[in-house]
């Protein structure tokens, strides 16, 4: 692996709300995340719906709602990835793939948007081979987003990221709506970008499909990153170490499709040190206190249990 392309530590995020009485309350959505991107990696952070995963992505890229605010460090090839230096940087050396098709826009078609209104023939020709490669005709260039199915949209989103030559991508929820075949195409395509260079963060629910591709696993967990690990860990469970990890391991198809009871805690109802306590078999009254993010056995866990 290459330098380190994108380095997160500590990463707090928090939304403003008002209850009764005009009173202001603060929900930290995001606690002390960790995340690490080298030149040539691909990393994928995985966690269910509502562990913070797609505020990561926002938080990188300086696009957060106007009550959210945001702590800790994220550096940028060993540089502060400040408000000014990331709007420069934007959707040329920084790549975002979005989760939501709203990011396209409505009033223009879908040839100058994807070439960022760039009409020099290497760019038309690139533009071309890349609809080539995700089963889009020519004629999707002179289509608006609305003349689109939300397949073809989502392939419409990911060629965004294919036409540039970026430093760092990040996709975020980049395969609802492909189907299986589709998705892992692009997938593929992510890891090309990575192998071609460029630090890649993919952002997803989908464990298995990233397993086939990734570098490096990140598991969240309501909010927070409890473990960090590579590939070849996930070929049994006890070379893993968080107990939500490994109850995800259980939980896929080659493994029984084991049910883990319990759910993932709202922001209101946050407990007291570790926030899978309530769901875990090991727990302890030490489990209440503060959990460190350490390194064991060659990767990161944020668990007081040495397993």
């Amino acid at each position: 692996m290459g330098e380190t392309i994108l380095k997160i530590e500590h990463l707090n995020i928090s939304f403003s709300q008002y209850g009764k009485g005009l009173r202001k309350i603060e929900l930290p959505v995001i606690r002390d995340l960790d995340v690490e991107v080298k030149a040539g990696e691909m990393v994928a952070v995985v966690g269910s719906s509502g562990s913070g995963k797609s505020l990561l992505a926002h938080g990188v890229m300086g696009i957060l709602p106007y009550n959210a605010s945001m702590g800790g460090r994220i550096l940028y090839r060993q540089e502060p990835l400040t408000k000014e230096r990331i709007k420069k940087l934007r959707g040329n050396e920084i790549v975002m793939v979005p989760q939501s098709l709203s990011y396209l826009d409505p009033l223009m078609k879908i040839g100058p948007q994807i070439r960022n209104g760039k009409n020099e023939e290497s760019r038309k020709k690139k533009l071309r081979e890349i609809f080539q490669r995700y089963h889009l005709k020519e004629e999707v260039e002179e289509k608006y987003p609305f003349e689109l199915s939300g397949g073809m949209s989502r392939r419409i989103l990911i060629s965004t990221a294919m036409i540039e030559n970026p430093q760092l991508v990040i996709a975020d929820e980049p395969t609802p709506g492909l189907d299986l075949a589709m998705a892992k195409r692009a997938m593929s395509h992510f890891r090309e970008l990575a192998d071609q260079g460029a630090g890649v963060l993919v952002i997803t629910h989908d464990l298995e499909l990233a397993l086939e591709v990734a570098d490096k696993i990140v598991v969240f967990y309501a909010g927070t990153t409890v473990e960090e690990a590579n590939i070849p860990d996930f070929q049994q469970e006890s070379t893993l170490r968080h107990p939500y990890t490994k109850a995800l391991w259980r939980a896929l198809p080659q493994n029984g499709f084991q049910y883990i009871q319990g759910s993932q805690p709202y922001v209101k109802d946050m407990p007291q040190g570790c926030p899978f306590a309530p769901r875990c078999e090991q727990c302890t009254e030490k489990c209440k206190g503060e959990i460190p993010y350490k390194e064991l056995r060659g990767g990161k866990v944020r668990c007081i249990m040495e397993t």
